[in-house]
């Protein structure tokens, strides 16, 4: 491929972590490199999606080396998981005394 670049797409699930390499357009945005990766099949418009932990749109057009990073939704607000966690430990301490 005439100006081409080294890209991979990643998508994570509890019990699975899917990379894919592609060599892609120079040109090439995430949208495209989602598509083209075959990861999900679908609607991509309304996900959430970043390189490298830094979140990007679906238009970002792509370096050489990107990782794209599928965000999949929280299962729990993180402010209420510290919450419970905290109310674990100080119930485990209770416990202990």
């Amino acid at each position: 491929m005439e100006n081409s670049i080294q890209v991979e797409v990643v998508y994570a699930t509890p019990t699975t972590q899917n990379i894919v390499s592609l060599s892609v357009n120079s040109s090439c945005t995430i949208r495209q490199a989602i598509l083209g990766s075959g990861l999900l099949l679908g609607v991509i418009d309304t996900m959430v999606v970043g390189v490298f932990c830094k979140r990007r749109s679906l238009d970002y057009e792509l370096q050489d080396g990107d990782r794209v990073e599928i965000y999949t939704p929280l299962l729990i607000d993180p402010k209420q998981a510290r919450k419970e966690r905290a109310k674990r430990s100080k119930h485990a301490k209770r416990r202990k005394t």
